[in-house]
């Protein structure tokens, strides 16, 4: 009777580990989700303004409309993207869309100069914080769900419980060096 009780204590002991694992990966899974919709929101808000932000462009630029197509398209790919590896891409080519938008304005004092621009790019300026703010939010969730599941013993029942990586957002290479790019200041 007693190898009973022990045995029936061991599986008991068990079954409260896997079920606090399983809880666990859950917690943090929808974690990571719910940092992504945050960053999706900030995208949200960063595809509204560029229709706008064109159209001021275009009155100033309208011969300009390679640049001014390779925008919405970019924005429209972004619009369509599902899941993080694909909106993270998709954003990347929107960010590098961005640059050449504002490099192309430098080229025209008076759209640098109208309020309506002005207060569209200090907007724009102040998603871009925001969302940079919300993709290290959702990394670190990812990094903390991926790590979770990854080790011992969850992974042992991570895959069984149909818990998979969560990608990393990255916007890419060539957009990094986009955010990268010091603008100099004359005096």
């Amino acid at each position: 009777m007693m190898e009973l009780l022990v045995v029936v204590g061991i599986i008991a002991v068990l079954a409260i580990i896997v079920i606090g694992i399983y809880n666990g990966l859950v917690q943090k899974r929808q974690q990571c989700k719910q940092a992504f919709a945050d960053v999706d929101v900030q995208l949200k808000q960063r595809r509204n303004l560029i229709p706008n932000l064109v159209e001021t462009v275009k009155g100033y630029a309208s011969h300009e409309k390679e640049t001014l197509d390779a925008v919405i398209k970019a924005r429209n790919t972004a619009v369509s993207a599902s899941g993080p590896a694909e909106t993270a891409e998709a954003e990347g080519m929107v960010t590098q869309a961005l640059g050449k938008l504002f490099a192309l304005a430098e080229a025209y004092p008076d759209l640098k100069a109208n309020t309506n621009f002005l207060e569209l790019q200090r907007e724009l300026s102040n998603i871009e914080d925001k969302l940079a703010a919300a993709r290290r939010f959702y990394n670190s969730a990812v990094m903390q769900y991926n790590t979770a599941r990854e080790t011992f013993p969850a992974a042992v029942f991570a895959s069984m419980f149909g818990f998979h990586e969560q990608p990393f957002f990255d916007v890419g290479e060539e957009a990094r060096a986009d955010l990268s790019v010091v603008t100099e200041v004359k005096f």
